[in-house]
């Protein structure tokens, strides 16, 4: 379970202050898979790294009694100047899970060959993307958060991969998935909620947050 309680947050922009949460209270069980709809600029990167726990509210009390994950594409833990080889193992014993196993998953689903034992600072932006979902998959998670659904890749290989390990995880665990656009919802969750000027508005259906958010976006 992942809770929020009248939770607020909110950034000084040198002109303004920029609310991201305002007293905003939910509640994500375990086996119900959320999305959140939210327009470009309003916040999302900060509301997932608090689901994290990388940021900290302002006020309120987020609550969490499950194994969350980092956000696919957080870099924190990671080394630029180690190898992908060296970080899986790294990451893994931080996890207490079997480096072997770790390294062996990530080899695979990047299928990256001879750049999986070079520095990840060589790597190109769609390769560190790439590694980093690997990463985020190969660990033992109840919750799964997710900035904006895949990974920028041209790889086609890759994304059928990574795809159906995705949602093969939905069976046995939780995926929170926060984007501007609904299609990317769609395979994912069935609930969802509408982020709003520093309002999170919950639904049950994801059709029905879809009806509110086209009507603030495109309205």
């Amino acid at each position: 379970m992942l809770e929020f309680e009248n939770v607020s947050k909110s950034f000084w922009t040198g002109t303004q202050r920029k609310v991201i949460l305002d007293r905003v209270s939910f509640r994500v069980e375990l086996g119900r898979s959320m999305g959140v709809l939210a327009p470009n600029g309003t916040g999302k990167t900060t509301l997932i790294n608090m689901m994290a726990g990388l940021e900290k509210p302002d006020e309120g009390v987020i609550r969490r009694d499950c194994r969350i994950s980092f956000p696919l594409g957080f870099m924190g833990g990671v080394v630029s100047k180690h190898t992908a080889m060296e970080n899986c193992r790294y990451i893994a014993r931080l996890y207490g899970l079997d480096p072997d196993y770790v390294e062996s998953f990530c080899r695979w689903l990047c299928d990256l060959g001879e750049y999986f034992d070079q520095p990840l600072g060589t790597y190109s932006s769609g390769m560190r993307s790439r590694f980093t979902f690997a990463l985020l998959l190969a660990l033992d998670f109840d919750m799964y958060l997710i900035d904006e659904g895949m990974p920028s890749s041209t790889d086609v290989n890759f994304n059928k991969k990574a795809g159906d390990v995705l949602r093969e995880r939905l069976r046995t665990t939780t995926i929170i998935i926060v984007s501007h656009q609904p299609k990317t919802l769609e395979a994912f969750a069935k609930s969802a909620a509408v982020l709003l000027n520093g309002k999170l508005y919950m639904f049950d259906t994801l059709e029905e947050a879809k009806q509110l958010y086209d009507y603030q976006t495109q309205g």
